[in-house]
Order: C-alpha cells, then structure tokens, then sequence
C-alpha cells in the first residue's frame, strides 16, 4: 500500500451512538489512526427494524464512507448491522477490509465459572442466523440465557440530549432492571450467571445501571477491545497501518476524528463529549445518505 493510502481513514459506523464505545476502543488500540465516525440517527435504533432495510442502510452508508471519504477499513460497530449485513457489505465492496462486531459469547464461555452466562442484545441481534451460529458454536458446556432488550437503545440515545436526560435516566434504570430479572439469578453461586454479555455496543454505556444490578463479582464483556485488536490485525497484515512516529514532527501526525450524522447531530455531539471527552471543536458533519 502506499504511503498515501496508510494516511487514509478507518471508517466506524453505527445507527446512533453505541458505537462511540467502540471508537473509543479503537482510538486506545491505533492512536496514530485517523477516523470517520457516522452514526446514522435519521434512521436510529436498527436493532428492531427487518433485515431488509438494516441491509440496505448499511451498504448505503459502506459506499459512502468509501466513495466520499476514501477510508482504508470499514468497522460496523453495530452487532445488529453485522448480524443481518455484513456478508452483504463484504460482497459489496470486495477490496475493502470489513471488521464486525457480535457478541462476545466466546470469551464468556470461556470465562464463566457457573456455567451460565446472560447475554443482552437487540431483537435483531438475537433472531439472526448469525446469532444463532454463534450460540451453538459455543453452547457445549456453557448455558446461555439470552435477553432482547427492545427501547433499551432508543432510551440511551435519548440520554444524551439535555432535555430528555432525566426522563431517559428512568427509563434505562427501568429496562436494565427489567432485562436483568428476566435473565434469571446473578452471583457465583452454582445456578446463578455469572457472566454478562452486552451485545449491543449502546449498552456499554448503560454499565453503571446494569453493574449496580448485577452485583460487583459478575463479570461484564463488551466486545470493544477484541474489535479494535481485529482491526489493527487486519491493517497490519496488509501493511496498512499508519507507521510510528520517527521524528518529533512526525509525532503531531494522526489520530484526528471527523464525526457524522444523517440527522440531527445534537445526540451525537453530546454523547462525544460525554463519554469520550471530545471537545466541541470536533468537526461534526451532515451526512446526506
């Protein structure tokens, strides 16, 4: 690959803000890295929407981040994205590397001492196909009880804006307290789970709630960091990454994030700002798909 084309952007893409957990994960994993973030909120949450229309959205935004921005990697930091469409996009666009993000049964399996291991995801996570391989592939001494967790997403976005952050507060307290009981018992103990899969990157940011609920010795997998080290993987194989700093100038280089959104980007620009810091000079752009 040439040098100009290592400078070219990973691109991270998501229904609303969920994937910003992920971005996060990425940015700690690539520092160097520069990133293109679009969060598709005109059509936001995906996870109980059909197949069809998560599949057309997510090849829309795929060729647009390609074709407007020329990003060298593609990360759908959505499990409902990846579940109904990630074979469509990899078809779609066969030169670009394609990374995906499903819940981490695999590390739980391999984690849980009771064997029964919870899993919170979206109604369209859980009745994919791709789900269902998943579960089987690692079902052979793991019990997986298995939530879908519909307005739990919707209620995080609508957290981050100002207005609706108090009512929303109640809501995501109500549904994480809701799911949490209808998965079962929580603790160490034989018969009680005692491992949590958040299978939507929205929920990370519902963590508090969810741990307060589950008690401090249950351990809780997101798939943020077993992304971004799938990521580096895959730039690295193809001599793709942004190379290390030689120089103090070389130094300054990198690691810039442009953020966009298909409809309002308030949601956007606030949740940025709250979990990961980003300050409001952040370029954040309308995005016309």
């Amino acid at each position: 690959m040439t040098p100009s084309s290592v400078q070219r952007p990973i691109g991270v893409f998501d229904s609303g803000i969920g994937g910003l957990s992920v971005l996060a994960a990425l940015r700690t994993q690539l520092p160097r890295e520069d990133f293109i973030y679009l969060a598709d909120s005109a059509h936001t949450p995906y996870g109980e929407k059909g197949d069809a229309f998560v599949i057309d959205r997510t090849l829309a935004v795929g060729r647009w981040l390609l074709q407007q921005h020329g990003i060298k990697a593609l990360v759908v930091a959505c499990n409902t994205a990846t579940a109904a469409a990630v074979e469509a996009l990899r078809a779609a666009l066969p030169g670009l590397p394609v990374v995906g993000v499903e819940p981490a049964l695999k590390p739980a399996a391999a984690h849980t001492r009771t064997g029964l291991v919870g899993v919170l995801a979206t109604r369209g996570t859980v009745t994919s196909a791709r789900f269902a391989r998943l579960r089987a592939g690692h079902e052979d001494q793991t019990r997986f009880i298995v939530q879908a967790c519909d307005g739990l997403a919707q209620a995080i976005e609508d957290g981050t804006l100002a207005q609706r952050a108090a009512e929303a507060g109640t809501r995501i307290q109500e549904l994480c307290a809701r799911y949490t009981r209808a998965l079962g018992r929580f603790g160490m103990a034989p018969g009680e789970i005692d491992t949590l899969v958040l299978g939507c990157t929205h929920y990370v940011f519902a963590q508090a709630p969810l741990r307060a609920l589950v008690g401090p010795q249950v351990h809780i997998i997101d798939n943020g960091a077993a992304v971004a080290r799938q990521t580096q993987r895959l730039l690295l194989a193809r001599q793709a990454l942004v190379p290390a700093a030689t120089d103090e100038s070389a130094g300054a280089a990198g690691g810039r994030v442009v953020l966009c959104a298909t409809g309002a980007p308030d949601a956007l620009r606030a949740a940025a700002r709250h979990w990961l810091g980003f300050p409001d000079s952040c370029p954040l752009h309308n995005a016309r798909i």
